[in-house]
């Protein structure tokens, strides 16, 4: 073949391929602008209007996710406000029970000031109802018994209800009446405090109802008012020495006296 065939340019030809020239190029001085990065959320805004927020950085939570003050009004109706409340064992009820026994030292709230609890409150109330419904219906049947043995006997339902309406509403409300009472008159009280002693002045009552099933009358009668005066007396001593420096006798006398008034209308209606 002839030697001059091989000197043609074959840059045009189909099918052939350029050279490649490689430049090199000098980097060793030169630094690149990195920008700093800002992540943002999605959607941009929209342009015109103040309520559009637009971007959001990371770094500031939304605003649904923003957790409320237990101090704010919202936080009335968050059952998180009420878990200090319940941070009590077994032995710290135990021990504020006990203390329900003893009216006359009258320190009941400096046992619980550093941490009133709403437990008593709930638990004792709701144990109250129950004794009271079911052993008041025991001690009707008892007595029917010991005077007729031939008559026939049926539950009554209606204790649950009253003992319900009864103890809930007295634990509740009495507790809320002193407070606001106390408020008026000028006196520094304290709600949950007050509704932790009304709750524990209770308990006298669950086990006195044990005793208030023997079919005795004249019993019966000593059990209850021995129980309720233990209990008007812890409720008034217990506020004395909250108001101490007050001249406020007659809340002392009304305080003592609905406490004794709960005891007879718990033997008057559930243990005639």
């Amino acid at each position: 073949m002839d030697e001059s065939y091989n000197n043609l340019p074959t840059s045009h030809l189909l099918g052939s391929v350029p050279a490649v020239v490689t430049e090199e190029k000098s980097t060793a001085n030169y630094e690149v602008p990195v920008p700093e990065a800002n992540m943002q959320t999605f959607p941009p805004n929209n342009g015109g209007g103040g309520s559009n927020r637009g971007y959001q950085t990371l770094g500031s939570p939304p605003e649904a996710f923003e957790q409320q003050s237990p101090n704010n009004w919202k936080g009335v109706f968050s059952v998180s406000s009420y878990t200090q409340y319940f941070n009590v064992d077994t032995d710290i009820v135990i021990n504020r029970m006990m203390s329900s026994f003893y009216p006359i030292g009258g320190d009941f709230f400096s046992k619980i000031d550093a941490n009133p609890d709403l437990y008593g409150l709930i638990w004792v109330s709701t144990t109250l109802v129950f004794v009271l419904a079911s052993l008041g219906n025991c001690a009707t049947y008892l007595m029917q018994k010991h005077t007729d043995s031939s008559a026939s006997w049926s539950f009554d339902v209606g204790y649950v209800n009253v003992a319900a309406a009864a103890i809930y509403g007295y634990a509740i409300l009495v507790p809320l009446a002193f407070y606001f009472l106390l408020q008026y008159l000028g006196t520094n009280a304290s709600l949950i405090r007050y509704w932790c002693m009304w709750g524990y002045s209770l308990v006298i009552f669950i086990l006195s109802s044990f005793l208030l099933v023997i079919p005795v009358e004249v019993l019966r009668w000593i059990i209850i008012l021995a129980a309720g005066i233990d209990s008007a007396c812890f409720v008034a001593m217990n506020l004395k020495s909250c108001i101490d420096g007050n001249d406020l006798t007659i809340v002392l006398v009304a305080a003592f006296f609905l406490q004794l008034a709960l005891a007879i209308f718990i033997k008057a209606w559930f243990f005639p």
